[in-house]
């Protein structure tokens, strides 16, 4: 609990997992774009907090938090260019019905429709899909409110916009978005149960690019497997699902949700059964909360190539694993040219962990895990628990410099830096850091024992 001014007292603002604590001194939920650039000229140090989905510091702030989740958001198509202009605290799940019933699709969602479109693209969020980039990759034009509280707009062909899109926050406040569009097409999903891990390793390139959309999921133990979940575009007929086995695993009988055992009833609709695309792509249904926030999450992402030997690097540490995670996915995804995108100019492979939430005993773990993906140049999620060291993290962004020049330009005074972007780039704006386990205010890790929760 807080004071507001008032002295009355008022809840802890927290992230969704409810390990991050935000404490700033002052609070801002804005009733419009006016009042948010006001609040944004006036402010030192600035953060802006979206729908609270990272596990890690990169939303938190010892100054001012602002929140625009208050404002009505907008939606603008334009048919003939197919794309939309959005505002960018809209919901995947509001935004993709909006566009459905204009006769257009995303083409691409996370898990998750309940996260913020702007939150998404500025930490590189992805769904999957061997030929489908993140969700990053369909921005046109990013709108921003800068250090003196004046709109810029950066667009794609521009010499800034590659830096831009992926930005983590440390550029400004985005108050619109605007991306590309694919006619609507309808989709189905099938599920298999018990794919052997030795047959996800022998036929990977196979198994995931033998839909527009593919996840395997494990629970690890003495002899892991895994569920494969598969999103077919009806339009594709050169997909044969469904088939009663693939690879030894069986389809499913019945609707699953990724952690096996919990109820499905928050999943997307399976067992083939059409709908569009936004009811398809993501894992589970707008209209439900997944889980109960009792939770942590990690995400490694390597080169696609490596996918069978880190697979198997991982496997080795399968008994480990199985005490402290909830369920891992493995997803793919394309490269593209976004400077801090985790994809930058390499095809990859993710590696996702849902973790019990209890930061000293999945601690030891995750390091464990990071050893054993460093040979694989691993680039962590950037709203997600690591304790990577940040130098090895920089080292895998060979556009690092230039990013670190462009927020210079952008915002010279680092109104827009806090603890996360600071060990990160650098500057002037070192701030205290916590670790996570003692008060809950995480940090993403600088070094082993200070870390953070996405």
């Amino acid at each position: 609990m807080r004071n507001s001014p008032d002295g009355a007292s008022t809840p802890a603002l927290t992230n969704w997992a409810g390990n991050i604590v935000f404490d700033p001194e002052r609070f801002e939920p804005v009733a419009d774009l006016d009042q948010a650039r006001e609040v944004v000229a006036a402010a030192s140090r600035l953060r802006v907090l979206g729908s609270g989905h990272s596990f890690n510091a990169i939303a938190d702030s010892s100054a001012v938090l602002l929140s625009l989740s208050g404002i009505e958001p907008e939606v603008d198509i334009d048919a003939e260019a197919r794309r939309v202009r959005a505002s960018g605290w809209i919901t995947y799940a509001a935004l993709g019905q909006a566009v459905h019933e204009a006769g257009f699709a995303l083409h691409n969602f996370a898990s998750l429709p309940h996260i913020s479109v702007a939150g998404s693209i500025a930490t590189g969020t992805h769904g999957s899909g061997d030929r489908v980039g993140n969700l990053a990759s369909a921005v046109a034009a990013l709108e921003f409110i800068g250090p003196d509280g004046e709109s810029r707009t950066v667009e794609r062909g521009d010499a800034d916009f590659p830096g831009s899109v992926v930005h983590l926050g440390a550029l400004g406040v985005v108050t619109a978005v605007t991306l590309d569009l694919l006619p609507t097409f309808a989709m189905r999903q099938y599920v298999y149960d018990g794919l052997p891990f030795d047959a996800a390793i022998a036929h990977f390139d196979e198994l995931t690019s033998s839909a527009y959309s593919t996840s395997m999921f494990t629970v690890w133990g003495a002899e892991p497997s895994f569920n494969y979940w598969v999103k077919q575009r009806v339009s594709d007929q050169t997909q044969p699902f469904p088939a009663l086995q693939r690879f030894g695993a069986a389809l499913a009988d019945g609707p699953r949700h990724p952690i096996p055992g919990v109820d499905p009833a928050a999943s997307t609709e399976q067992q083939g059964r059409t709908g569009p695309a936004h009811e398809r792509l993501p894992h589970f249904r707008p209209e439900f909360t997944p889980s109960a926030g009792e939770e942590l999450q990690s995400e490694y992402l390597v080169d696609r190539a490596d996918a069978p030997a880190a697979l198997e690097a991982l496997r080795g540490l399968s008994a480990r694993l199985a005490p402290v995670v909830q369920v891992s996915e493995v997803r793919t995804m394309a490269a593209d040219e976004m400077w801090l995108s985790p994809a930058y100019r390499r095809d990859t492979v993710g590696f996702h962990f849902t973790w019990i939430r209890d930061y000293e005993s999945v601690e030891p773990v995750m390091a464990l895990v990071e050893h054993a993906l460093g040979a694989f140049g691993p680039r962590p999620h950037w709203g997600k628990l690591f304790t990577i060291p940040i130098t090895e993290v920089r080292s895998q962004y060979p556009r690092m410099g230039e990013f670190e020049k462009l927020r210079e330009r952008v915002d010279p005074e680092e109104k827009f830096a806090n603890d996360f972007s600071s060990e990160l780039l650098g500057g002037i704006a070192r701030l205290r850091v916590v670790p996570v386990h003692s008060v809950g205010r995480a940090f993403c890790g600088h070094s082993r024992g200070h870390s953070g929760g996405s």
